[in-house]
């Protein structure tokens, strides 16, 4: 057979193995792992290179609308630019579902906005805002059966969280369907307290943003999305826990039976609380939720990461420009903290930080590093074995690492629509100097390559835990 392209003498990295081998590439897919392959159109070295499946970040916010004048950093051109650069070949963003709106309308507009502008492969999670008889009864479970095979639910921010009995109602079409739910975790009423509290005592920096959303607001939440799973028994997803009791939450379920999957970010594992609390308004290019925590929490999170408790190592993308009068320094942000639009942008610096602060300094293995930034997005929500693991048959989604290769984080190099990166000055060691998407080059050397937009849609099958018992 000859190739399309061979990647040559490259360290093979998937979420069980490691091994030196070629890699031939024919019509977009892995079509030969072998040693000294050697009839390809084009053929690229990858001596003293790791050879990994193209990460995918299946938590990312791009293009939404956020009220207030507020507009998001990212649309789905830069947004997906910025995932390239950052060794991604595969996003999961989200469709909003504003009240009184079905859910098909809100996907017309999404797929508008994305279409013939991605660079990276796109699909797409539902957030269930307005859970009518017709949304959950009708339309839902035929989404699911056009391969929408994910669903959102907040249990925070007023216009999107949802009663418990309205959560509930999601999660039993969720088990009929067989569609994952993921769960934003925090205690609305207990936050709104806080916040009401926080302003009669005249307090209204960044830094209050973090004492209103405290570690009890969310392992609270936690424990309660839990034990209505359990009611339902059904599997959820929580996401972007960023504290040791939440995530104590998360084992104490799955011992009980239950079939959860958890996840962490990149801001649990490097910022905390005293970011938030900075001269002038510095402070709010911290502001996210969770918030940041401290050092313990820090440390708990990647014990969670090094033990498996999380399967999912997500970005939660989720960008406003800071210098704006549309993003973080708005007007009525400027004067109160709870008008400054929660998100930070990390799209581009989820692998390189998790490779660079987890693998090289020996935190996890290289394997774990693949388990949790790909393989297991593809198992948790139908994309496997298309996607996420360097296997005979399997889209040629490829990412080049080299491990030795030092960076200094700038926000020019993330290639975003944010001013600013929370990771400004960081630097790192391990950086991916090319990426393939169906076998094509679409970065090399920071830079993308070659014609624009060869992002396609992704219809998916069902999550792996929703169709087998235990947890990925």
């Amino acid at each position: 057979m000859r190739f399309d392209t061979v990647i040559r003498h490259g360290t093979v990295v998937t979420a069980s193995d490691t091994f030196v081998s070629d890699v031939g590439i024919k019509d977009g897919r892995i079509a030969a792992l072998a040693a000294e392959l050697t009839d390809a159109d084009e053929v690229i070295d990858a001596t003293g290179l790791f050879v990994l499946p193209g990460g995918i970040d299946s938590h990312v916010h791009l293009d939404q609308p956020s009220g207030d004048g507020i507009v998001m950093a990212d649309d789905f051109d830069t947004g997906t630019r910025s995932a390239a650069i950052g060794g991604n070949s595969t996003v999961l963003a989200f469709c909003m579902q504003e009240k009184g709106q079905s859910l098909r309308e809100a996907l017309k507009i999404y797929h508008a906005k994305a279409e013939g502008r991605c660079h990276v492969d796109v699909a797409f999670h539902l957030v269930i805002t307005d859970p009518t008889p017709e949304v959950l009864g009708q339309e839902l479970p035929a989404l699911v059966e056009d391969g929408y095979t994910s669903l959102k639910v907040f249990m925070t921010y007023e216009g999107l969280r949802l009663r418990d009995d309205e959560i509930l109602a999601t999660l039993d079409t969720a088990r009929r369907t067989g569609a994952l739910v993921m769960v934003h975790c925090e205690n609305e009423d207990a936050i709104r307290y806080l916040i009401g509290r926080h302003e009669e005592e005249g307090k209204f920096a960044p830094k209050f943003h973090a004492t209103t959303r405290p570690i009890a607001a969310e392992r609270e939440a936690t424990h309660r999305a839990l034990s209505l799973a359990e009611i339902v028994d059904v599997p959820v997803v929580i996401v972007h826990v960023s504290n040791r009791e939440a995530m104590e939450e998360i084992r104490r379920a799955r011992k009980r039976g239950q079939k959860i999957a958890g996840e962490t970010c990149p801001q649990y594992l490097m910022l905390t609380a005293d970011d938030l609390d900075q001269t002038e308004m510095e402070g709010a290019k911290f502001v996210c939720s969770p918030p940041p925590r401290d050092k313990a929490s820090q440390d708990a999170c990647w014990e969670g990461l090094e033990q498996g408790v999380f399967d999912l190592f997500s970005s939660d993308h989720c960008p406003f420009r800071f210098d704006d009068p549309e993003g973080k320094l708005n007007e009525k942000g400027k004067r109160n903290f709870r008008w400054i639009p929660n998100g930070i942008p990390g799209v581009a610096t989820r692998l390189p930080i998790l490779f660079s602060e987890g693998v090289m300094k020996g935190r996890i293995d290289i394997n774990t590093f693949v388990a949790v930034t790909s393989t297991n997005h593809a198992k948790l929500y139908g994309l496997y074995p298309r996607k996420g693991t360097i296997a005979i048959g399997a889209d040629a989604d490829i990412a080049l690492w080299d491990p030795d290769k030092r960076v200094t984080v700038t926000n020019d190099l993330l290639k975003h629509g944010a001013d600013y990166t929370p990771y400004e000055g960081l630097e790192i060691r391990g950086w991916p100097v090319q990426v393939l998407l169906g076998g094509r080059t679409i970065v090399k050397d920071g830079e993308l390559t070659g014609p624009e937009s060869r992002g396609r849609y992704l219809p998916r099958n069902r999550s792996s835990l929703t169709s087998s018992r235990g947890s990925t």
